[in-house]
């Protein structure tokens, strides 16, 4: 009896012993393949500056995309303004209470969003910067930069209206919202090359359009007929770009007055089609979601990122509007994209 008892205690201690090691081997391999289980459960916010323009419906399929291949999470939300700073403070900050793993981020100040983006950084969670960059005080609270070179798209914008006017001429600007650092550039970069033409005089009163069609449509008109003769405009985003075709159609100026303008919708497609504006400078807003997503995932998973990533920009015309690479740039087709 003793005996029989004692076997079959040393037979359930081995039992025990094997389940143990099992466990342990299946433990020591799990840092090892634990990257992609991690991965999975990743959390990825995305923070446009708004949600209604084009623009960043194009920026939320890319991040989808990413969202795809990648098998993570991503979360977008943004303000329906793009003026509405207190919105998108509130957003991040309630994003990093959530304990979200990766912020991507499209300040709409660069001084106003320095603080959340710090305090994200305190509480380890990543934060990637896209479309509009911080101001410098931002130090290195970020990883990685991710854009348009945006005072390149400006010089673009520049040349292409200082070689419609042959050099010589009045062009207008007006800027779009005090604090956007990507619009902030491209405007910089357009009188820097507007500059070489010694020909052309600048009239830049310091006016802005504000974030919506509206305001820029409104703002426009009180410009153009303030200044009695304007041989071309230019403004530095979407909604403003279609506020001033709006307020040259209002006034008949239609034709007389040459306009280049940033970023591409529907409407503003058939217009340069029309002839009745005469550049777009483009983005790529789906790779830069993409990109963003990305980078953030690379980041978490140890893999060392670029602090500045470049989604290109380019000139779409009237001439080279219909060139596939150009075309997809304007219209690019979505629903497509979110599929491949």
């Amino acid at each position: 009896m003793r005996s029989g008892y004692a076997l079959n205690r040393l037979g359930y201690l081995g039992m025990l012993l094997a389940t143990l090691l099992l466990v342990f081997a299946c433990g020591s391999g799990g840092p090892e393949t634990s990257g992609v289980g991690e991965m999975d459960q990743f959390r990825i916010a995305v923070v446009p500056k708004g949600t209604t323009h084009d623009f960043w419906k194009a920026v939320h399929v890319g991040a989808l995309r990413a969202e795809k291949e990648f098998g993570i999470e991503v979360i977008f939300r943004g303000p329906e303004r793009e003026d509405n700073r207190d919105q998108q403070i509130s957003l991040v900050q309630n994003l990093i209470s959530s304990g979200v793993d990766a912020i991507v981020l499209a300040p709409l100040d660069q001084h106003a969003l320095v603080p959340s983006v710090r305090l994200a950084t305190q509480a380890g969670i990543p934060v990637v910067v896209f479309d509009s960059g911080l101001a410098a005080e931002a130090g290195t609270d970020y990883i990685s930069y991710v854009s348009t070179p945006n005072v390149e798209g400006g010089r673009i914008a520049g040349k292409r209206m200082g070689d419609l006017l042959g050099g010589q001429g009045q062009v207008l600007l007006l800027r779009h919202a005090e604090g956007s650092e990507s619009t902030m550039r491209r405007e910089e970069g357009f009188v820097e090359a507007l500059s070489a033409f010694t020909g052309i005089e600048l009239i830049d009163p310091k006016r802005y359009a504000g974030v919506t069609t509206a305001t820029a449509q409104v703002a426009s008109e009180s410009l153009l007929t303030t200044y009695d003769y304007v041989d071309g405009v230019f403004c530095a985003n979407e909604s403003c770009t279609f506020g001033l075709l709006l307020a040259l159609r209002s006034l008949g100026l239609v034709g007389n007055i040459r306009l280049v303008g940033f970023d591409a919708n529907e409407r503003l497609v058939t217009a340069l089609e029309q002839g009745e504006l005469e550049g777009l400078v483009v983005q790529s807003p789906v790779e830069m979601g993409y990109l963003g997503v990305k980078t953030a995932i690379d980041h978490l998973q140890g893999v060392t990122v670029e602090l500045r990533q470049n989604t290109g920009v380019t000139l779409a015309t009237h001439e080279n509007m219909k060139d596939p690479i150009i075309a997809e740039l304007l219209t690019p087709d979505l629903s497509r994209l979110l599929d491949q």
